[in-house]
């Protein structure tokens, strides 16, 4: 049971960070955005950021996803 607990967490981790990834060399790479703006390195740094913030949240149950492994782990 515990190894497939951690198994799950490492995957989800995997899935988070590729997608985190994948959209920060998208905002890094595009020269235009979606609305026509051409990227200056002031809005790539803007839209970073907003991507940062998207990805707080799922940071936040990822942690304590691995506390509660921890504790689970310890307790056994």
């Amino acid at each position: 049971m515990m190894k497939k607990r951690w198994v799950f967490w490492w995957v989800c981790n995997i899935f988070w960070m590729t997608i985190f990834v994948v959209g920060a060399a998208v905002i890094w790479l595009r020269n235009v955005d979606g609305a026509g703006v051409t990227q200056t390195p002031e809005l790539k740094l803007i839209a970073f950021i907003v991507l940062l913030i998207a990805f707080i949240f799922p940071f936040i149950i990822q942690i304590v996803w691995l506390i509660v492994n921890l504790r689970i782990s310890s307790n056994k």
